[in-house]
């Protein structure tokens, strides 16, 4: 019998866990992990940070920004367990709008989907190793500085992991650019 609850308690947490694949996208409530892993189309498992390291020899990986691509965030205090967040439009050549989830509150709670936040490069080579992320309770971009690794991108590298495809539910139809702008210039 205990077994049996343990099965189904450990069911009902996975089912918890992973986004709806009838709803959208948007509607998702939980951690970055699942999210970006439909949103994406990449299918790598385990804490964010290891994602960089995981996607190795499977997916492309790189410093440039695709749409689509997974944006890995390192472990640091503020993320022990790292993010991960997908690029869903290119504003300019340090400027991003990101999808992703469990990152600003919502309605009192994390763990709620955003689409379209801005991402400002503050790396000095510019190469996306550390960027700032707009934050909902600041009405901006945030004041910390988060290392990142790099983009996943979801060809893949082998010919046995099927090519990865985003969700057309990514970006809105006519998303804030300037407002983007603003948020990474304006300081």
């Amino acid at each position: 019998m205990k077994l049996r609850r343990a099965h189904l308690l450990a069911a009902i947490v996975s089912l918890a866990a992973t986004p709806a694949s009838a709803g959208s996208i948007l509607d998702y409530v939980g951690q970055c992990v699942p999210f970006a892993r439909q949103a994406s189309g990449i299918q790598i498992h385990g804490d964010a940070w290891t994602w960089w390291a995981k996607a190795k020899g499977r997916y492309e990986r790189g410093q440039t920004p695709e749409i689509g691509s997974v944006l890995v965030f390192a472990k640091s205090p503020q993320l022990p367990l790292g993010h991960v967040a997908v690029v869903s439009r290119i504003v300019d050549r340090r400027v991003l709008m990101i999808t992703h989830a469990n990152w600003s509150r919502i309605d009192g709670e994390r763990g709620h989907a955003e689409r379209d936040v801005t991402l400002f490069d503050v790396s000095k080579a510019g190469d996306w190793s550390e960027v700032r992320v707009w934050y909902r309770d600041s009405h901006g971009l945030g004041a910390t500085t988060y290392p990142t690794y790099g983009f996943i991108y979801g060809e893949s590298a082998s010919a046995n992991v099927a090519d990865a495809q985003p969700s057309p539910e990514l970006t809105e139809r006519h998303p804030d650019y300037v407002a983007s702008l603003l948020d990474a210039y304006a300081r």
